[in-house]
């Protein structure tokens, strides 16, 4: 049976503001071989550019549009043809710099980051990824928008920022290194922008995941 013009309409306006609706994901960007790609969702990946040296890092451009628990860069390619950029012991490396555009409704506290191999399973001290574990370079290079970096290498490889407000509109930086002595092809950079719930009794703050 054929759908009469009304009906055949109103699915084509349905569709229409359904493709609306849906966030929208650009195109991965590819740079000095390496695939950067915001196809998890969540977030808009503007641009990329540097050479991943020190002096000249990767310099990754991202706006966040949704108050949702993890954003997820996708990163491939990355591997021992790449090589070390930044002059540590590690088999492959390149210095990042992040800016990341708050375009949600929160306000961000607290903000942090976490490399992983596989989406589902924390990077441990084994597969050789991590934020430039065991270099000093790793420690001078850090800084941020918020004031104070804390650093855990196992039982994860992650970094957390805190000390400042970034409130929606604004945009926080972030520089770091990232290392591996195992090179996978395919890695993940988790990004957990956060905000307290409550204050508890005892001055401690309940961080929630938005």
């Amino acid at each position: 049976m054929r759908a009469s013009p009304v009906v055949a309409s109103l699915l084509i306006l349905a569709a229409a503001s359904l493709a609306m609706a849906a966030p929208a994901q650009a195109e991965p960007i590819t740079h000095l071989g390496i695939e950067f790609s915001d196809e998890l969702g969540g977030f808009r990946l503007l641009s990329v550019s540097g050479t991943g040296t020190v002096d000249d890092p990767l310099t990754v451009v991202e706006e966040i549009t949704e108050p949702q628990r993890h954003v997820i860069l996708t990163i491939r390619g990355f591997g021992r043809h790449f090589g070390n950029r930044v002059g540590s012991l590690h088999l492959a490396g390149f210095a990042m710099r992040k800016i990341v555009h708050n375009r949600s409704d929160n306000v961000w506290r607290n903000y942090q980051m976490e490399l992983r191999e596989v989406t589902t399973r924390r990077s441990n001290y084994g597969d050789g990824l991590s934020f430039g574990q065991n270099s000093t370079l790793a420690e001078t290079f850090a800084w941020s928008t918020y004031p104070r970096i804390q650093r855990t290498d196992e039982p994860e490889d992650s970094l957390g920022f805190s000390g400042a407000a970034i409130d929606p509109g604004e945009s926080a930086e972030f520089r770091f290194i990232i290392t591996d002595m195992s090179p996978v092809w395919q890695f993940y950079l988790v990004q957990i922008p956060l905000q307290p719930l409550s204050r508890q009794d005892q001055g401690g703050v309940n961080w929630a995941a938005r």
